[in-house]
Parts: C-alpha cells; sequence; structure tokens
C-alpha cells in the first residue's frame, strides 16, 4: 500500500495537505453515506432531511411504457362516435405536430373507441369495460385528464417524464427521491426498479431511465431481475463465504479511506458505500423477493400471473413487499402499450395484463394500513390521437402518439379520492380546461415527499439543476 501512497502523494500534493488537515472526514462521510440517519439534521436534505413534513413516505410508479390510449381506457367521448370516419377538424387540429409515422396521411379519420364505458365511484368517474379490476377501486382514484408534454416521441417522452429532461444524462425520478430523502432501511436499495412486458415487440428501455445522472452512484435505481440471480453479481463466486467477504470488504474499506485522504474524491466514498450495501442485499434480498410464504387468497386477489416471476402482477406484490421493508421508490416499467395498429385486439391482451393487478394492489396496500402512507401512481409517457393512423374499420384501427392531452390516475397518500382533475375538448384533442404539465406533476408528487422542487438543486458543471428545471408547479387542488 506504500507504493500506492507515494504514488499519490506524488500526484496531489496539494489535495494531500488538505487530506491531511481533515484525516477524518473521509471516514465520517462514509459513515453518513452507510447510515445516512445517523446524519445531523443540519446537514440538509442530501442526507434525508424533508424541506416540511412530508403526505407520502413513499411511491409505487407503475409506468406504463409505449403510452396506453386514453381514449379506449379513461376519456371518454360520444363524439367521436357520432362523427365515426370523419376527418379531424383542421380548427381543432391547429396544425400542430405530428410525427413522421401520421403526418404523410391525406385523412385524418375520427375513430371512436369500440369499448363501452360507464361511470363508477362517487366521482363519477368514466372508466373503460377493459378495466373492470380497475372500476371497482374507483372511489380510492385520482384522476388527472389533462397531463401533457413537449415531446413527441417513444425515448424523449419517457426519458422526460422520469428524469425531467429529453436528453439523457440527467438524474431519475427515484434518484433524486433518494438523494433528497435518503433510505429507512439500510439493508435494501432506496431506490427500486422492476420489469415486465405485456407483449413483445414494444418500445426498449434503457438503463438511462433509472441512472443516478450527476448525482452520487449510491442513489442508482437498483434493478430486481427475476430468477435465482434477482441482482446481477450479488452473490459470492464460487470458493467465497461471508466470512471472506467480510473480511475483504474490511480491509478495502482502510484501503478506500487512504485513497480518499490523498484525493477527496466523493465517489471512493460513494463506491465503498455501495459495497456494503451489496453485503447486507446478500441477506436481505432473498428473503424480501420470497413469496412463497404469501397466503393463497393474495395470489388470488393478484391473479394467476403473480404466480410467474417477472410479471406485472407478480411484480406489483414484490412492490407491496418492498414498500412494507421501507424502500423509499419502487418504479415498475410494463411494457407493450404501443399501439399504432390492431389496437382493438392489442389493448385488450395489455389491460388484461395490468388490470387486476393493479386494483389488488390499492386494495392490499389499503387492508395493511399502507395506502395512506403510499402514492401509487399509473400512467404513460403520453396519450394517443382521437384519428386513425392508417386504415379505419370497426375492429381495426391504430392510433398515433399524442402530447396534447393523456390520463394518469393516483391512488393513496397525500391525494383526494374519487376526484377526476381537468378536462379535454369534445375530441379528446386539446385541453378545455386545468392543464397538468410533466413539471408540475413532478412538482407534486415531490411536494407530497416533502421536497420543495425549487430547493431540491445539485451543482453540476457551474450550474444547479433540479429535476422540474426551470418550470414545475405544484398543483394544490389534487392535494388532500
Amino acid at each position: 500500500m506504500s507504493d500506492i501512497q507515494d504514488q499519490l502523494h506524488d500526484m496531489m500534493s496539494r489535495r494531500t495537505f488538505l487530506g491531511q488537515t481533515s484525516a477524518g472526514i473521509g471516514t465520517l462521510a462514509l459513515a453518513s453515506l452507510l447510515n445516512p440517519g445517523a446524519a445531523s439534521a443540519s446537514e440538509g436534505p442530501a442526507l434525508g432531511k424533508p424541506h416540511f413534513p412530508p403526505k407520502v413516505k413513499r411511491v409505487i410508479y407503475l409506468f406504463q411504457s409505449g403510452a396506453p390510449s386514453q381514449l379506449e381506457l379513461f376519456d371518454y367521448k360520444p363524439r367521436l362516435e357520432k362523427m365515426w370516419g370523419q376527418d379531424l377538424p383542421e380548427s381543432v387540429r391547429k396544425g400542430q405536430r405530428l410525427t413522421g409515422m401520421s403526418a404523410g396521411q391525406s385523412r385524418f379519420p375520427l375513430a371512436a373507441s369500440t369499448f363501452k364505458f360507464a361511470q363508477h365511484g362517487p366521482g363519477r368517474m368514466w372508466i373503460s369495460e377493459l378495466l373492470p379490476y380497475t372500476s371497482k377501486v374507483a372511489s380510492d382514484l385520482t384522476f388527472i385528464r389533462t397531463m401533457h408534454t413537449e415531446a413527441i416521441n417513444h425515448d424523449p417522452a419517457v426519458t422526460f417524464i422520469q428524469t425531467g429532461s429529453q436528453q439523457g444524462g440527467r438524474p431519475s425520478f427515484g434518484s433524486w427521491i433518494s438523494y433528497g430523502l435518503g433510505s429507512d432501511n439500510q439493508n435494501l436499495p432506496a431506490f427500486v426498479v422492476l420489469l415486465s412486458k405485456g407483449r413483445d415487440g414494444d418500445q426498449p428501455l434503457y438503463a438511462k431511465l433509472w441512472s443516478n445522472g450527476f448525482l452520487p452512484s449510491v442513489h442508482q435505481g437498483v434493478v430486481f431481475r427475476s430468477g435465482p440471480d434477482p441482482v446481477f453479481y450479488l452473490n459470492n463466486p464460487p470458493g467465497v463465504d461471508r466470512a471472506s467477504r467480510r473480511r475483504m470488504l474490511d480491509y478495502l474499506t482502510k484501503m478506500h479511506q487512504e485513497q480518499y485522504k490523498h484525493v477527496l474524491d466523493p465517489e471512493i466514498n460513494n463506491r465503498m458505500a455501495q459495497y456494503e450495501m451489496a453485503y447486507r442485499m446478500q441477506a436481505s434480498v432473498p428473503e424480501t423477493l420470497d413469496i412463497s410464504k404469501e397466503p393463497a387468497y393474495i395470489f388470488d386477489m393478484y391473479g394467476p400471473e403473480s404466480r410467474k416471476p417477472g410479471t406485472f402482477a407478480a411484480n406489483c406484490l414484490l412492490a407491496r413487499k418492498l414498500i412494507e421493508k421501507d424502500v423509499k421508490f419502487v418504479q415498475l416499467y410494463h411494457q407493450g402499450w404501443d399501439q399504432h395498429g390492431n389496437l382493438p385486439n392489442d389493448i385488450q391482451i395489455q389491460t388484461k395484463s395490468v388490470d387486476q393487478a393493479s386494483a389488488a394492489l390499492i386494495m392490499d396496500l389499503k387492508q395493511r394500513g399502507l395506502l395512506d402512507e403510499t402514492l401509487v401512481i399509473w400512467g404513460g409517457e403520453f396519450g394517443r390521437t382521437n384519428y386513425s393512423q392508417g386504415k379505419l374499420t370497426r375492429d381495426n384501427y391504430g392510433r398515433d402518439h399524442h402530447p396534447r392531452c393523456y390520463t394518469i390516475w393516483m391512488a393513496g397518500a397525500g391525494v383526494k379520492k374519487g376526484l377526476v382533475y381537468g378536462e379535454t375538448d369534445e375530441f379528446g384533442y386539446n385541453i378545455a380546461r386545468d392543464p397538468v404539465h410533466v413539471h408540475d406533476f413532478q412538482a407534486t408528487v415531490m411536494h407530497l415527499m416533502g421536497l420543495d422542487h425549487e430547493q431540491m438543486t445539485f451543482k453540476f458543471q457551474g450550474r444547479r439543476y433540479r429535476l422540474t428545471d426551470v418550470h414545475g408547479t405544484v398543483v394544490k387542488p389534487l392535494l388532500a
């Protein structure tokens, strides 16, 4: 080790002096990362202190990747049935931007949903027959019908709602929450990612969506996969037992602390914190992901798919188990919603894969007393057009991307139950009142967790960044 020290001393003599005059800083920094709850409250939100009392302790975000059609699920528009096959009036479209997939169409024939709608709950919410289980929990839901975004294609739109920017490289939603609030369970990550598919051939998802970006690496999302190895490289290699791994980590910690004294790179401590977390996760992850002890009625509630690892239903059940263990942010991505053609058939497959489990998650959290402190979010990156992309028939049509308005729902802590917020026009094309931008939505969720989105910043390359960039307003009418 002395050779390494000599090299570092020669390379970093100025920093060596600073390191030697603050010899305990590295140890204290590492200790705060390994146990954020022990940090002083004066050290700010990056060490686990909210700006004000939170209404939400944890978030489960059921992200529906590919953009569900609001017109088939939540936004009932009888005017489209009356005008079936007629062109979308130019006075409604107003020359707004189209994707390259439908910009070349000579006509934009209006297409009403071929599925029936009914009103449910005290808020008289319109919900499609495609979602019979969701309809049963309508009284617990909060609808936002007027979500909108600038992004018109999948990758920038998903990146935008997940990171606050259409370009990759920014910290994800869960990473900001981890950075702002820390962890309540030192044996599991604060931010966990689960992946599932409703059908093959949909838009891909990339690690940038759960990346820590420029935040310390301890705040990146950790993907839990189905199968015997849920976290890559977590298990010990052959010939290495737990005691040997502990001795290795203890020695590695001493080496990192020595290195930190000389180079003062905070990522040294972040890396060590990740090694220690991985060590603790070797014991905590198998226990947390073991659903074998769940009673039969729970599997019945979530549906038969809940017994199949890697499905949406199984991941909803795991999400409940994770928040029971005080994981702060569970991000569940479900692919399969990009339906440019054959929509009537494909959306039935897709809704069948999510409807029962989504509703079961609400009921399960409620019966355990967890819904009052957990926020559940359900929705995609943008909506779908009211006109058909390509050929239009009663049993076969498709819808293109539509960023102007779409629907998401929330349930649980901090939001008004049975509320329908916002209204679209009679064509379901433009917002009639109460718009909610992606940054407004992000600001509102952060507010519910006790974080002021304008104060939740991180300085990088000379500029202070935040999830909501320089935008966003808390939507107060949504708050309970």
